[in-house]
C-alpha cells in the first residue's frame, strides 16, 4: 500500500489527458458521494435499511470508505485496476438495490449508472495499456 502513495500516478491512466480528466471528475464525485455517508449517517441509515439490504449500518460505512478512499485514488491515479472494479461493484449494488429495487431515480438510476459508465472506461483504459506479463 505504501508503494501505492509513493510512486508516481498509474502510467496506464496519467499522462493522458481524457483518461486524467474523467479519473479525477470521477473521483471527485465519489469523495463527496462516499463523504455523505459519514456527514449525513443518519439520514443515509435510513436509506440503506430502505434498500432491504443485509446489515444496513455496516454496509453504509464500508460503501462510504469504498467511495471515499477510491474516490481520492483516482483523483492522484493510483491503483486504478482494482479501484475501478471495486466501485463499479459498488455502482452495480447502488442501481440494483436503491434504483430498481427502491425507485430512487436520483442519483441511483442517473448518477450510479454514469459513474458506472465512468469507472468502466477507466477499467477499459487500464486493462488495454496493462504492461505485458511474464
Amino acid at each position: 500500500m505504501l508503494e501505492l502513495l509513493v510512486t508516481g500516478p498509474d502510467r496506464r491512466v496519467g499522462g493522458r489527458l481524457i483518461p486524467t480528466r474523467v479519473a479525477v471528475v470521477t473521483g471527485l464525485i465519489f469523495v463527496i458521494a462516499g463523504l455523505v455517508k459519514f456527514v449525513f449517517h443518519h439520514w443515509e441509515l435510513h436509506a440503506f435499511r430502505s434498500f432491504g439490504l443485509p446489515w444496513p449500518s455496516a454496509m453504509e460505512i464500508v460503501a462510504g470508505v469504498f467511495e471515499t478512499v477510491g474516490g481520492v485514488l483516482l483523483i492522484v491515479r493510483r491503483a486504478v485496476l482494482p479501484v475501478t472494479v471495486v466501485l463499479a461493484v459498488t455502482m452495480v449494488v447502488a442501481i440494483v438495490s436503491s434504483g430498481i429495487g427502491n425507485g430512487d431515480v436520483i442519483p441511483s438510476l442517473t448518477l450510479a449508472p454514469a459513474l458506472l459508465l465512468a469507472v468502466g472506461y477507466l477499467f477499459a483504459v487500464a486493462v488495454r495499456c496493462a504492461p505485458p506479463t511474464l
